[in-house]
Order: C-alpha cells, then sequence, then structure tokens
C-alpha cells in the first residue's frame, strides 16, 4: 500500500526538528535559548524511539565546536540557536567554513542588540549574510517565510550543504519559529553521498585524511581563500532563489523576506485594491542575493521599497543592485515590533508621492 504524506499542525521550530530527522540527520548539538528551545526539545523527546543523537552542550560555544567535529567525521549534522547564541558561535562557523565541512545551522533570530528581547526580529541580516566571524568566508543562507518553509529548507539545506562541502545557514526569526500551520511531509528518499575525506579512520589503501582550518604558511592560507572563492562563484552562478508575486506589470517593487514579506504580501494587495500597481520580490536565498533580477526590475519600474524588521540592513543590497536606476526607500520596525500591512501601505504611499 503506498505510503501518503504526513499532514501535520506545527509550529515552526517543531517542524523544523522533525524534518531534521526525516531528512537522516545523525547528530543536533544546541543549547536553549527562546525563541528557539522547542527545536532542542523536540529533538531529545523523540531520539529514544529514532536513529540520531541529540545532545545538550554546555553552551553555544561547545554546542558548534561538536558540530565541526561531527561534520568532520562524515556526519549530516546541525546546531540551531538565537541571535545572542548566534553570536557565541562565529568562531566556530568560521572554523568550519575554512574546513570545508557541510552541514546545517538555523538562526531564529530575536531582537537585540545585546540580550534585547525575546520577540522577532530580523536585525541578524547583517550577520547572516556578510560572514558573521573573522575571514574571508561566506554562508549560503536560507530565508523561510512560513511553517512549511521552516521544514522543507531542512531537506534542501542539507543537500545544498553537501553538494558544495559549506555550512548552510537558515534564518529564520521567533514568529515563524513560534506560529502554528499546517504542514506536509512529503515522502522523500533520503541519500547521503560518500565522504571519502572523512575523518573516519586510517585504512590500509589511503592516506589519513586531516581537516583543520590552521595554515601557518600564507600560500597555503590563500590557496584555501582561492578554493572558497571559487565556490562561492559556483554557488553564485547556481543557487539564486527567490519568489515574485503580481511583478509582471507593477510600477513599484517591495523587497522583503521572511516574516516581512508575508506582510509585504498582504500589502500588494492593499495597493491593488486602490489601483496601485504594485508587486513584491522575496529573496529566499540571502546570499547568494537575486541582485540581477532586482536590477532588471529596476529598468521598468518607478521605485523599490524594501520592507525589514530592522533599522534597515537587506536596503544595503537593494542599492547595491539596482545601482542608482531608481529611489530606494526603507521602512522597519525594531525591538519586536510587527508592523500590520496597513501601516506598511499607508508609508509605502509615503514614499511613492515623493518619485
Amino acid at each position: 500500500m503506498e505510503q501518503k504524506d504526513d499532514i501535520r499542525l506545527m509550529k515552526g521550530n517543531e517542524a523544523m526538528a522533525e524534518a531534521a530527522i526525516q531528512a537522516g540527520m545523525d547528530a543536533y548539538f544546541g543549547y536553549p535559548i527562546t525563541p528557539q528551545s522547542e527545536v532542542l526539545e523536540y529533538l531529545t523527546r523523540e531520539m529514544p524511539n529514532r536513529n540520531f543523537l541529540a545532545l545538550q552542550a554546555e553552551s553555544e560555544v561547545a554546542s558548534i565546536n561538536m558540530v565541526y567535529g561531527a561534520a568532520g567525521a562524515g556526519a549530516r549534522v546541525m546546531t540551531s540557536s538565537s541571535s545572542p547564541g548566534w553570536s557565541l558561535m562565529q568562531e566556530g562557523v568560521s572554523y568550519i567554513a575554512s574546513a570545508q565541512l557541510p552541514c546545517l545551522l538555523v538562526n531564529v533570530n530575536r531582537g537585540g542588540p545585546g540580550l534585547g528581547t525575546i520577540q522577532p526580529s530580523q536585525g541578524d541580516y547583517f550577520q547572516a549574510t556578510k560572514g558573521g566571524g573573522h575571514g574571508d568566508y561566506r554562508l549560503l543562507v536560507l530565508a523561510p517565510n512560513s511553517v512549511q518553509e521552516m521544514a522543507d529548507f531542512v531537506f534542501l539545506g542539507f543537500e545544498l550543504a553537501d553538494k558544495y562541502r559549506t555550512p548552510v545557514l537558515m534564518l529564520s526569526d521567533g514568529a515563524i519559529g513560534q506560529m502554528m500551520e499546517r504542514v506536509i511531509f512529503h515522502k522523500r528518499e533520503i541519500k547521503k553521498i560518500d565522504k571519502p575525506w572523512a575523518t573516519t579512520g586510517k585504512p590500509k589503501d589511503r592516506e589519513r585524511n586531516i581537516i583543520t582550518s590552521l595554515f601557518i604558511q600564507p600560500e597555503k592560507m590563500e590557496k584555501v581563500n582561492l578554493e572558497l572563492m571559487k565556490k562561492y562563484e559556483e554557488i553564485e552562478k547556481n543557487e539564486v532563489r527567490y519568489e515574485e508575486i503580481m511583478t509582471e506589470d507593477a510600477e513599484y517593487i517591495i523587497v522583503a523576506y521572511g516574516l516581512s514579506a508575508r506582510i509585504s504580501h498582504k500589502v500588494v494587495i492593499l495597493a491593488r485594491e486602490k489601483g496601485i500597481k504594485l508587486g513584491l520580490l522575496r529573496p529566499i536565498t540571502l546570499w547568494p542575493y537575486p541582485s540581477e533580477v532586482l536590477n532588471k526590475l529596476a529598468d521598468r519600474v518607478k521605485g523599490m521599497f524594501v520592507v525589514e524588521l530592522n533599522a534597515g540592513q537587506m536596503i544595503e543590497d537593494v542599492r547595491l543592485a539596482v545601482n542608482g536606476k531608481i529611489k530606494v526607500a526603507h521602512y522597519g520596525r525594531m525591538g519586536g515590533i510587527i508592523p500590520s500591512p496597513e501601516e506598511v501601505e499607508e508609508h509605502f504611499e509615503k514614499f511613492i508621492k515623493t518619485l
């Protein structure tokens, strides 16, 4: 008898945890922090009856280094945290990127700076897309905007991490992590790739595998840097993802990701009801960024309006993409305050009057 898809009503954090199990995750290492603590709680509850390891480390610093070790041994491994905890992980993330190890990392963003608030925010955009830790490296960054994508992007994240031997980051937020929606877990065939580079012990027929991020000789360090840059060029060429909503005839474009994109979709509907031809471009990969599509849209629209839950971070990438062709403005709320679609639409109308 053919198995049916598994349909559940779940929190975003729990859907992500369940997806990790179904995606063949070998190990999860993490530390509780609001608003993502449900991930660790769900995994530790499920672990006795399913085939994976979930371990609460003594800190975020410990958990990211456990990820480093498990990834180096060839495991399909994951961690999650929220903004202050994610900051503590940055040294380890830089090591993992340099060592070119695949793993899935999740930041369920909360308000800051500092310990801030437990409410949702998008204030970690710079940290996610510009490196976060020390040195020349990038993270492939996925931005879900629904509980369904919280689950789906786990499968995609593991796949991309293995494909490019690189850490992949899911940048979510406290609202999407905590909200409950219907989620469908499709029946999938999970294929894990061979990892001949992994430190699994030395057989007689090959040399030792050595994984490190320390390269004392400058020539060796530069070689690693160049290898990473070549990899990132390939990712930029092949892995840009985005969603367009009502952009075909649009005279204005809202650019928003994650929770802000959900709000902005309603803004598009409100504006269209008033006869304003507004469309939405939602970046799904925050890096690599859909700069080319934004540049092309800038050739035929009058202006772009960037909506974020921060003081203005992604707007810098939008301005770089359009390269001065049109005016770009920003609207954002901070401190965990989520604007209503009507509030955003009001400020959008003020913007178009300036064009």
